[in-house]
């Protein structure tokens, strides 16, 4: 899973990174980071993920994920979901760890882009605090693109990030009992 690198970021990046949010109700929002990642791998650089509550649940991105170069990548949590109204204080400590291990890749100087999937989730469900999320975006190193992704995006890191996308649902197959599909949904 973690092809750790001790070479330097690739000197040929763009000279500001930004921090991005893919938010909302319609689906895309980790399609659309694992979009940013494929095309940052394409010109050579560094990419680094890591996935809040998505523990040892066999999602395909993260297969394919440990077969490439220069993409890393952390899960955190566990294979059940998180019920937002009863969260387990191992679920808050497992969200915790990941954002501890975002900050970490985010500083290390080894990535250009750094992802924080379903990250806005953690924070509108209370497992990581708004203010050491905020503190982490605060904290990005000039040269980092960072990426948070989920729904619910607190307004504060709305307004902080450089581009926000809001994914609107006009339609879903859910909506029509149709369940996720392996290979497309997970």
């Amino acid at each position: 899973m973690d092809k750790e690198s001790t070479e330097t970021l690739p000197t040929e990046t763009t000279t500001k990174g930004l921090v991005e949010v893919f938010t909302g109700e319609g689906k895309g929002k980790t399609s659309a980071a694992l979009g940013v990642a494929l095309r940052a791998l394409g010109q050579g650089l560094r990419v680094h993920i890591v996935f809040f509550m998505k523990g040892d649940f066999p999602y395909g991105e993260q297969k394919i994920l440990s077969e490439l170069s220069n993409i890393t990548f952390e899960r955190f949590g566990f294979q059940d979901f998180v019920d937002p109204a009863n969260v387990k204080p191992e679920e808050k400590e497992e969200a915790q760890k990941a954002l501890e291990a975002a900050r970490r890749a985010m500083l290390s100087q080894k990535y250009n882009v750094v992802i924080l999937d379903e990250a806005n989730v953690a924070v509108a469900w209370k497992l990581v605090d708004i203010d050491d999320v905020i503190k982490l975006v605060r904290d990005k190193p000039e040269k980092v693109e960072l990426i948070l992704t989920g729904r619910y995006a607190d307004p504060r890191l709305i307004e902080l990030a450089d581009l926000v996308t809001d994914m609107v649902k006009v339609k879903h197959p859910y909506d029509k009992g149709v369940l996720s599909r392996k290979g497309i949904d997970y």
